[in-house]
């Protein structure tokens, strides 16, 4: 069966493009040009990936896209002529997995919904049919559940993935750019505010205080670990235990 694109875009031009090239290779498409109908196609229709523009009229691509994140963790694409830093920290802490900025090329995007639909398909874990248990906290990669003293909480695919990969390396520290290769690719190795807002995101649903966390910690400069009890230590052998600069420490301060 084709996977589904429903692609959410107030250009009529864009909307035809983008229909005309994922079409042509194989992909189910669907567009609307308002957020309100986005919602209720991805409701009703279920796509595979939302293609979201920001500026639209009446509800912008941002609401869209915490409305969805209410009820479902299929992976968002946004699309948008706003490329300054604040503006993609805020898509992706509204719940978006990507962010293009346009103008872009149909083979950029092509290539960026075939990534995210491999990242998001859950059988391609690396870890696939693992169950790893830290404390309280359960990630069994085999069901695609994660378990907080025996409630199931509702993670979206990539954060699956944040998860499952600190799961994995349980007591190991594990750098910004190992973690953004192995979740979104080697092609984000340097792009450390999609993994500061993710892991805000995960913070936000698995510690019982985000500000203190005990499941994921930050090691200032370097990375983030998953001791292998809640709040214990880590494996500090590593290199990676280099004093770091200030402005590494500054950087740290917003990633908690």
């Amino acid at each position: 069966m084709a996977e589904k694109v429903l692609i959410v875009d107030d250009d009529p031009m864009l909307l035809g493009l983008a229909e005309e090239h994922l079409g042509k290779v194989g992909y189910d498409v669907r567009s609307t040009t308002g957020g309100s109908n986005a919602i209720r196609l991805t409701d009703e229709w279920k796509p595979d990936l939302i293609l979201l523009d920001i500026m639209m009229p009446g509800m912008d691509g941002f609401t869209v896209a915490r409305h969805v994140r209410e009820f479902s963790s299929i992976p968002i694409i946004i699309l948008s002529a706003k490329g300054e830093e604040v503006d993609i920290l805020e898509g992706f802490d509204a719940g978006a997995d990507d962010y293009i900025v346009k103008p872009f090329s149909s083979v950029e995007l092509l290539a960026r919904v075939r990534a995210m639909l491999r990242r998001s398909n859950r059988s391609d874990l690396e870890h696939n049919g693992a169950r790893f248990q830290q404390g309280d906290l359960i990630v069994d990669t085999e069901a695609f559940r994660v378990l907080k003293a025996g409630n199931e909480i509702e993670v979206s695919v990539i954060e699956f993935k944040v998860l499952a990969t600190m799961a994995a390396s349980m007591g190991k520290i594990l750098t910004h750019e190992e973690l953004l290769a192995s979740v979104w690719g080697s092609g984000y190795r340097n792009v450390k505010s999609i993994l500061w807002v993710s892991l805000c995101r995960l913070r936000q649903k698995i510690e019982d205080d985000p500000k203190h966390p005990i499941h994921i910690i930050t090691v200032p400069g370097v990375g983030y670990v998953m001791p292998k009890k809640p709040g214990g230590s880590y494996n500090g052998n590593m290199s990676s235990s280099r004093r770091s600069s200030p402005k590494e420490e500054k950087e740290a301060s917003h990633e908690g």
